[in-house]
């Protein structure tokens, strides 16, 4: 019966993305996000109870990968795609359906690609090549939140200007659909154990994040991802 226990909450996290992705379609973009966040915790949690369990197989594998598609691949390409088509710029094509907010969809079609590669690259052991997908889905969801945070502060409103602008989107769609499978290699956050010296960038990091969001909320979620890149440039891990 225990090995049962992780694909189930695998499905868990396939159960959000699929209730975020109506979120999305209804254009409530700031639920959408959240249930992001849901399926990212589902996804943590699958792997520590399989972990705790010590039991694996192949089935809870391919089921993980293709949960993740929907949830952190699909998810977060309809949220991009919803906020292209209601931005103040977006060019027209003048068909029945507006192509250029579909640029978004280059996100789910990489993070298969991703996913795929991660699967069968023995050298993602003990670190990522390319930046994983939940937290390129966990950036590009913390954009409708942004909107709702700067919507009730002044002095942050030129944010939702930036986010609300279709080639800044469509520069963002593009650019971390590229580190999705990238070869540029990036820390995990597993620790090895307690020890500082042991676990310098994750340490740094989870101060980092626990500062800048207390400052900062969701806005902070992009800073987030940003050191999360750079300390992983600065301390070069190893796959």
């Amino acid at each position: 019966m225990k090995k049962h226990i992780p694909n189930f909450i695998t499905t868990l996290n396939l159960f959000s993305g699929c209730i975020g992705i109506i979120f999305a379609m209804q254009e409530h973009l700031d639920y959408a996000a959240y249930f992001i966040v849901i399926a990212a915790l589902f996804d943590f949690m699958d792997g520590m109870a399989a972990r705790l369990l010590h039991v694996k197989s192949a089935i809870g594998k391919e089921l993980d990968s293709l949960a993740d598609v929907v949830s952190f691949g699909v998810l977060p390409g309809i949220i991009l795609f919803q906020m292209m088509n209601m931005g103040t710029n977006t060019p027209v094509s003048g068909s029945a359906i507006n192509i250029f907010p579909l640029i978004a969809f280059i996100i789910p079609v990489l993070s298969a690609v991703r996913l795929a590669k991660f699967n069968l690259d023995t050298r993602q052991t003990t670190s990522f090549i390319g930046l994983p997908v939940p937290a390129n889905a966990l950036f590009l969801g913390s954009l409708p939140l942004i909107n709702m945070q700067t919507g009730y502060s002044d002095t942050l409103a030129w944010l939702t200007a930036v986010t609300g602008n279709y080639y800044v989107l469509a520069f963002i769609a593009i650019g971390m659909s590229l580190l999705l499978v990238s070869e540029i290699p990036l820390i995990s956050l597993k620790f090895r154990n307690l020890k500082f010296a042991d676990n310098k960038p994750q340490f740094i990091l989870v101060a980092f994040s626990v500062l800048a969001f207390a400052l900062l909320t969701f806005t902070a979620v992009p800073l987030i991802i940003l050191a999360y890149i750079l300390l992983s440039l600065a301390f070069k891990p190893t796959a």
